[in-house]
């Protein structure tokens, strides 16, 4: 246990993910993270601008045109998305009456829902972008029974726009300011904050007039 636990540890630190695992493991982290509900707690947004800087750098952890990393990380976030889409068809309503564990948050599930209510299907582009919210959105449209063809066409828009942005914009600032590549730790405490605080916060505060359906 002791040892799963350092594991866990390890997997919410993106430059341990990119110095460890390499493009293995980043691949998979972005594909459980954003399809996955065991995936909720891992470092979207951080992790791909991290690899993009990283990238950056004279020595290149990837090895491989940049281009071309970030056309797999698409991949494998877009894969990601249709496989919380197919677990959300084919568990359905069940996971509502889920009782919370270490890798299940009901919060987030009914957050997410709340969120396609009220934005349809356009809200798989904005989920992208939002901690949490980007893991079960794609489960809610497959519980949901969203329109395959519009869910495919809204999954890859999404995230092909999330992560483009996040991995060239870490490039282009660690080509631009590469001494940043010193101070990682308080740049990915500079995005876990900005992204991942007024989420919680919707979390805390909003679900308590929450109801399941």
């Amino acid at each position: 246990m002791h040892d799963l636990i350092e594991f866990l540890k390890h997997l919410i630190n993106p430059s341990w993910i990119i110095h460890h695992g390499g493009l293995y493991l980043l691949l998979f982290v972005i594909f459980a993270e954003t399809g996955l509900f065991v995936g909720f707690f891992l470092p979207g947004d951080s992790l791909l601008f991290v690899a993009g800087m990283l990238a950056a750098q004279p020595d290149d952890p990837f090895q491989m045109p940049f281009a071309l990393v970030v056309m797999m990380v698409a991949i494998a976030g877009i894969l990601g998305n249709f496989a919380g889409y197919w677990f959300g068809r084919k568990s359905g309503p069940l996971l509502f009456k889920r009782e919370d564990s270490l890798f299940f948050k009901k919060k987030h599930l009914i957050a997410a829902h709340e969120f396609y209510e009220k934005h349809g299907g356009i809200a798989i582009i904005f989920a992208r972008f939002l901690p949490f919210i980007r893991t079960f959105a794609p489960i809610v449209a497959g519980i949901v029974k969203m329109d395959y063809r519009k869910f495919a066409l809204f999954n890859i828009i999404g995230c092909v726009l999330w992560v483009f942005t996040m991995m060239f914009a870490g490039y282009f600032l660690g080509i631009s300011f590469p001494w940043l590549g010193d101070h990682l730790e308080w740049i990915v405490v500079g995005i876990v904050f900005v992204t991942t605080v007024p989420v919680i916060f919707r979390l805390v505060f909003g679900s308590r007039k929450s109801t399941l359906p």
